[in-house]
């Protein structure tokens, strides 16, 4: 396992090496990951130097270490991020969202057939969403999602059919000050209050380039087995050629019949464990 006591600020092996060094080799180690987390391909060391600002031979010491705790991998000269690491990444919010996944990918399947748009499961992390699940073909929309990533839940579909149930986070999310990511973004509070009483009255969100130009989308709950929202679906597309409303009542039908499979799940779970019985 990685011992932060091997290296020192400048990334040689040390037994004596200070606390401010340790902290040091620490951030630069995690310099090189976020560096290697903005590509979809391996990185070269001398590249990876040049964007971290460290020695050549600094980045290489540091890349083996991490190499050799597998959280990045080497692939000829180059290097990328490792298993190690996203067997972490799938543990940062809990077992929640990978049972979603697993529980709703059906739903999600069925949904991305019926529109061959783009289809998102996501989740509400404080006044953010996070992504679970994604599905997209050949028709794709031009999104910045993936699988794991957060947006700002007030600019997107998703986001704001969580945050119309959840008055503590919607309010937070106002105090922050609400993001504008294009011109179409809704900041003022009253308008933005008023957007989440109609999510709330009709069931339904939509996202008018809201979070990006030339992409429209459309979102709805799906209720847990304690009556509030645990996760949004949604249908994204090209302004162009998507219209949001027309997939609204299979969105909708989805949304109820994935709700019902996440209370079948709840309920058998309770028929194995009984309050009050030692779970296996």
């Amino acid at each position: 396992m990685l011992d932060p006591t091997s290296i020192t600020d400048a990334g040689s092996p040390s037994d004596t090496g200070s606390s401010q060094d340790q902290q040091t080799a620490v951030d630069k180690a995690l310099t090189l990951l976020m560096s290697l987390a903005e590509e979809d391909r391996e990185v070269g060391v001398s590249e990876l130097a040049r964007r971290t600002q460290l020695t050549k031979s600094t980045a290489f010491r540091l890349l083996g270490i991490l190499q050799r705790n597998d959280v990045v991998e080497r692939v000829g000269s180059s290097y990328r991020l490792g298993p190690q690491l996203f067997d972490i990444g799938r543990r940062v919010y809990g077992p929640t969202p990978l049972m979603l996944q697993d529980r709703l990918l059906p739903f999600l399947t069925e949904l991305y057939v019926l529109t061959q748009e783009t289809v998102h499961l996501a989740v509400l992390h404080r006044t953010d969403v996070m992504y679970v699940n994604k599905l997209h073909g050949h028709r794709r929309a031009r999104t910045s999602t993936r699988i794991g990533s957060r947006m700002p839940a007030s600019c997107t579909a998703v986001g704001k059919a969580l945050l119309a149930f959840d008055h503590d986070a919607a309010e937070l999310a106002i105090a922050q000050g609400l993001p504008a990511p294009t011109e179409h973004s809704v900041t003022d509070p009253a308008d933005f209050r008023a957007e989440l009483a109609r999510v709330r009255r009709d069931g339904i969100a939509y996202d008018r380039e809201e979070i990006l130009p030339g992409v429209t989308c459309v979102a709805v709950p799906v209720i847990g087995a304690a009556g509030r929202p645990v996760a949004a679906i949604s249908v994204s597309g090209a302004l162009h050629r998507f219209e949001p409303a027309r997939v609204a009542p299979e969105l909708r039908r989805v949304a109820f019949e994935a709700a019902r499979e996440l209370g079948a799940t709840a309920r058998s779970r309770g028929r194995r464990h009984p309050a009050g019985s030692a779970a296996a």
